[in-house]
């Protein structure tokens, strides 16, 4: 007896209430921002940006439910002008109407602006739903009319209230005794996806013909391995390519990575999405191993952004087997991650007072800058100086990474800084 319907288990299980809400308490909890706005039926237009799976449609259609407020749904990917307009057309009538747009940063330009009237009028309350950053895929003047709200990825305990949940259908609609004995597989088939984590729990179910299921790790990747395609039935497998992608430049095999690049373009993936991904490599892999990196993934992404397809796929081809290739250091974003911890830890620790700025005698009297040592009127342009808060002082944060670039700058810090960094 199986599971199967015409409707998704993702579908037949999605909330219809707050309370049945999965996830993301930072929002919806008791006292939260959005949840009283919902309550107070005060909803502004709003972006949701954060990984597939999350929530995101769900959530938007459950304010719609509870502020009983027509609801209007389009996608990014097959909607245009008209059918926005259309919308503003039916929503004049009913003034607040929600307007729920799916993967808006695939919405170009013109679409966007043409939300803009409408929502600065009140005629519709926007929800955007987006994987991609806002600052960089939503314009500038529909982003200010808008709240940003941030969807987490589900952590271990939602994915276990998920599952219960999907078990607990299945026992009382086909009275089937399932018994889950291990949970990683779930854990890792999923990614976090709530969707992924549903489809996989309706193909292993469907999978066994017995009344009585066992589901242990291997059962689970073998019957996902052994049904791939419905699996990903949705899409969902756009995450795992790109995350081959960037995998296979981080591991500098170029056959894989220009492999990888042909399934998205043959897939018909936004250029500049995947432009984008390699500016983000190209400082986060690399750094300053090979500062060329960065330039060449930067200008690639104007190239791309100038000449779209199908001719764009000779550069990105070029930047991808560049970046492949190259020496490789996340010597700098480790840093960077480092010296945050270290601020949310230590707080804003004051500013040794001989590196203060002193723009007036008062600040200048009472010790702004005195005793500061000006590095180019020593020999070298350097003199060994206290520039971290005493409390931190000779912390690292930056070690060079073991490449020929980062080697000299190694060499050169060790000269210069001796007596204080052990580099």
């Amino acid at each position: 007896m199986e599971v199967s319907s015409h409707i998704p288990l993702a579908e037949r299980l999605r909330p219809e209430t707050l309370d049945q809400y999965i996830g993301q308490e930072h929002l919806i909890a008791k006292g939260a921002i959005l949840r009283n706005a919902i309550e107070n039926n005060k909803i502004p237009s709003m972006i949701f940006w954060g990984p597939p799976g999350v929530g995101k449609t769900s959530l938007a259609n459950i304010m719609a439910k509870q502020l009983d407020r027509p609801f209007y749904v389009l996608s990014a990917i097959q909607a245009g002008v008209k059918d926005v307009r259309e919308v503003f057309e039916k929503a004049r009538m009913f003034p607040g109407s929600i307007l729920f747009i799916d993967e808006i940063h695939r919405f170009n330009k013109a679409q966007q602006d043409a939300l803009l009237g409408a929502v600065e009028r009140g005629i519709i309350t926007l929800i955007g739903a987006t994987t991609e950053n806002p600052s960089f895929e939503v314009i500038s003047p529909l982003l200010s009319r808008c709240q940003v709200y941030i969807l987490k990825s589900l952590d271990v305990e939602h994915l276990d209230a998920l599952i219960d949940k999907a078990l607990d259908y299945i026992r009382v609609e086909k009275g089937r005794t399932i018994v889950v004995k291990e949970r990683e597989a779930f854990y890792r088939v999923s990614g976090g996806d709530a969707r992924k984590l549903y489809n996989a729990i309706e193909l292993v179910v469907n999978a066994e013909t017995s009344e009585n299921i066992e589901i242990t790790d291997e059962f689970v990747l073998k019957v996902i391995q052994q049904n791939l395609a419905m699996y990903d039935k949705n899409g969902e497998m756009h995450y795992d390519v790109i995350s081959a992608f960037i995998k296979s430049m981080r591991g500098s095999d170029p056959n894989a990575a220009i492999y990888w690049l042909a399934r998205m373009i043959e897939a018909g993936e936004d250029p500049l999405f995947i432009a984008r991904r390699m500016v983000i490599l190209a400082s986060e892999d690399i750094g300053n191993a090979n500062p060329n990196a960065l330039l060449l993934a930067n200008a690639c992404f104007d190239a791309v952004n100038k000449i779209g397809y199908p001719e764009c796929r000779i550069t990105l081809a070029q930047t991808v087997i560049y970046l492949a290739t190259s020496p490789k250091s996340n010597a700098s974003y480790v840093a960077i991650d480092d010296a945050l911890a270290m601020v949310r830890k230590a707080g804003d620790l004051s500013v040794p007072l001989h590196i203060r700025n002193a723009p007036t005698s008062l600040m200048k009297k009472i010790g702004y800058g005195k005793d500061y040592k000006y590095a180019h009127e020593f020999e070298g342009n350097f003199v060994d100086q206290e520039f971290l808060p005493e409390k931190i002082s000779g912390t690292m944060f930056y070690n060079p990474g073991n490449n020929a670039r980062e080697n000299e700058i190694r060499q050169r810090m060790r000269q210069l800084w001796k007596n204080r960094y052990k580099f």
